[in-house]
């Protein structure tokens, strides 16, 4: 595989390297004892949001456990958890 840019660099007085027009603000490093390294571009991404309905029977369902919590009967989030792998 053929470089598409090539450049010297150095590292600046607190040990760090800039990258040039790099594409991706996050990067996995690897350092090799041979005095390489592999930076693989890393994308953050949100989580999936529940939607609006899904919500509103979460919150239904942890309302329902509270509500048993506070007549002596145990809290669980199982109902939560069960409702989230159906599907």
């Amino acid at each position: 595989m053929e470089p598409i840019k090539s450049y010297d660099a150095h590292l600046d007085s607190k040990h760090r390297l800039t990258l040039r027009e790099a594409p991706y603000e996050y990067y996995n490093v690897r350092a090799y004892g041979n005095g390489c390294y592999f930076l693989e571009p890393r994308q953050l991404v949100r989580p999936k949001a529940l939607d609006e309905m899904s919500q509103s029977e979460v919150d239904a369902m942890l309302t329902e456990s509270y509500q048993q919590s506070l007549h002596g009967e145990g809290c669980s989030a199982n109902k939560f958890f069960d409702a989230l792998t159906e599907d």
